[in-house]
């Protein structure tokens, strides 16, 4: 889930889809505003905190908008979403579903099916295609509200050299502990992160390590790192890995930036026991998800692409002290 250090620049899309347009496949056919439509929500795994901010945002308003929805659990799994998602094309069983992809060069086939099917698809959080640096549409006829990897990577970076000026005067070693080891959003993050701290002048940049996206995983990363990087300056990484990482840094001139909009990064950063958190409030992308699939499904039309840091916040999910100040955060790790 921008150019040079700053996400400020990039620039939401705002090309709108069109229910009767060619791209919509079987879509032309606009849903009566009486007809209670049917929702499915392909999303990360149940057990996932993150992914169930967006199921509250997605019911929600579903809910209050003559519409069901349902969780469809892939747990993860690549394959297992790419087959659920072909199940419901083949069954006809919802009339939108919202895609939160595994693999998004998985799901580029099952997602063109389900459009030429006349079901109405959002892409949201993860693009769904080769490209991780847009949140333009790379299956026509699909509605994308995006939070593109390579802005997420710039943006933890640009938080973490500012980070830096806060613990050490020059020569700021800095460690980006990966999410998941060679999946494709996770290593399209690291790049565009590793490369922008490169380029702002961080003196060392440290980017072997996997944090994962649990306490305990973090914990063992940030074990690791201080064996090998007792003298780092600044942790970055998932909001679930730096909760297990931080009670290690007791005493240690470090701080940290996370990836995650949870209480517990707020309250982090709040402390100033980190100096910022990636705050994209994934309960209103959940929401915004569900709104754009209904509308389109009723015959309205929609911006076809957002970048959600964009649409979602006025911070540009730079989610410093100051910025998450009165704010609240979506969900609990």
């Amino acid at each position: 889930m921008a150019v040079g250090l700053t996400v400020t620049t990039a620039v939401a899309l705002t090309a709108c889809s069109r229910p009767d347009s060619d791209d919509a496949g079987a879509a032309a056919t606009a849903a009566p505003a009486d007809k209670k439509l049917s929702i499915g929500f392909f999303g990360f795994a149940k057990a996932n905190s993150f992914a169930q901010a967006t199921w509250a945002g997605v019911q929600e308003y579903a809910g209050a908008n003559n519409a069901e929805a349902t969780f469809l659990d892939s747990n993860f799994d690549g394959p297992t979403q790419v087959n659920q998602l072909q199940d419901a094309v083949t069954s006809k069983r919802y009339d939108i579903v919202i895609v939160q992809a595994n693999d998004g060069t998985a799901m580029v086939n099952p997602i063109k099916q389900a459009v030429a099917a006349g079901i109405t698809v959002v892409v949201e959080f993860t693009p769904v295609g080769g490209k991780y640096d847009t949140a333009a549409p790379q299956v026509p006829g699909t509605i994308n509200i995006i939070d593109p990897p390579t802005v997420n990577g710039e943006g933890l970076a640009k938080m973490g050299l500012d980070a830096c000026k806060t613990v050490v005067d020059s020569g700021c070693k800095v460690a980006y502990l990966q999410g998941f080891a060679n999946y494709p959003l996770d290593t399209a993050r690291t790049d565009a992160a590793v490369n922008a701290l490169k380029a702002g002048g961080a003196a060392e940049v440290i980017s072997n390590f996997v944090g994962g996206y649990t306490p305990d995983s973090g914990r063992a990363a940030m074990q690791n790192l201080l064996q090998a990087h007792p003298d780092v300056n600044v942790v970055i990484g998932s909001s679930q890995a730096l909760q297990g990482a931080t009670p290690l840094a007791a005493g240690k001139k470090i701080t940290f930036v996370g990836n995650g909009n949870s209480t517990q990064a707020y309250d982090f950063v709040n402390k100033g026991t980190w100096y910022a958190t990636y705050a994209l409030p994934e309960k209103g992308q959940g929401a915004k998800a569900a709104e754009l699939g209904i509308k389109k499904a009723r015959g309205e039309t929609v911006p076809e692409s957002s970048v959600a840091c964009e649409v979602l916040t006025d911070y540009n999910c730079l989610g410093t002290k100051e910025a998450l100040t009165g704010k609240t955060a979506d969900y609990s790790d």
